[in-house]
């Protein structure tokens, strides 16, 4: 997934991930809302990961993350972005936004915008 300039990708999932969720996302945002409940991702989460930031509703055990991305804080403008997208979701699908927002996000964005920098000739 790849943001490109006034091009700004969303993808809310209603259920889990498996592995490599977000796998080298260069740009947009990326919900995983869990509901049929279970372990809400895999492993190697964020997998080159260089753009964007991705949302799970719930805990992520940090051993699941790769080394190209981090957990961070949810912001009150983090939480604006989630109730405009996640209340999309919720009327589509006829859930309480509410409800769905009642439980806490984990924050998984990257640290570089060039993970792989230094491997490459250029």
């Amino acid at each position: 997934m790849k943001a490109y300039k006034e091009s700004f990708p969303v993808v809310v999932v209603g259920g889990v991930a498996r592995d490599f969720l977000g796998e080298y996302m260069a740009g947009g945002l990326l919900v995983v809302l869990g509901l049929n409940h279970g372990e809400i991702a895999g492993d190697f989460v964020g997998t080159g990961m260089h753009g964007g930031a991705m949302f799970l509703r719930g805990e992520v055990e940090p051993a699941r993350l790769c080394k190209e991305v981090k957990i961070g804080k949810v912001t009150p403008s983090d939480m604006n972005l989630l109730k405009k997208h996640v209340g999309d979701f919720c009327t589509s699908f006829e859930l309480s936004l509410e409800e769905v927002l009642q439980d806490p996000f984990t924050k998984i964005y990257p640290y570089s915008h060039r993970p792989y920098g230094t491997i490459y000739a250029y």
